[in-house]
């Protein structure tokens, strides 16, 4: 049988690729409105990045450790506990993005702090580059601020 097998993986710090479910737009707080926006229409200088979301987290993260960028299932007003597993889902992923030198986040904090109160409690995730997680988190930071 044929394995694959990649040696010592390290992500990118930041990648030109973001994964997101964009018919959940409606319903996103206005940090993540803001970031997708500035992927959609970088300011001038700065880089934009393309939409790839297949909307399988395991092939999405996939792409993004091996390519760099970021993919997004963030808690929003249709689901504000988030829509994926934090035991089953979001803490493998993350703990397999962190150790390639990733950074993943609910937005507030990092998802491998989170203590499960439930088995299946659900939590919003924001994973992948460093710089890339780093950027929503600080418009997470900045807006609370404002508002």
């Amino acid at each position: 049988s044929d394995v694959y097998k990649r040696q010592a993986i390290k992500i990118p710090k930041r990648g030109a690729i973001y994964s997101i479910n964009e018919g959940n737009a409606g319903a996103w707080d206005e940090a993540i409105t803001k970031y997708v926006h500035s992927k959609k229409f970088p300011e001038p200088g700065q880089k934009g990045a393309s939409l790839r979301y297949i909307g399988s987290m395991v092939s999405d993260v996939h792409r993004t450790l091996v390519y760099g960028g970021i993919f997004m299932y963030p808690s929003d007003k249709k689901s504000p506990n988030g829509k994926l597993r934090l035991l089953y889902e979001c803490s493998p992923l993350s703990l397999v993005i962190e150790s390639a030198g990733g950074r993943a986040s609910d937005g507030h904090r990092r998802i491998l702090d989170i203590v499960p109160k439930t088995l299946h409690e659900r939590t919003g995730i924001i994973l992948g580059s460093a710089d890339d997680v780093a950027d929503v988190e600080r418009l997470y930071t900045e807006l609370k601020k404002t508002n």
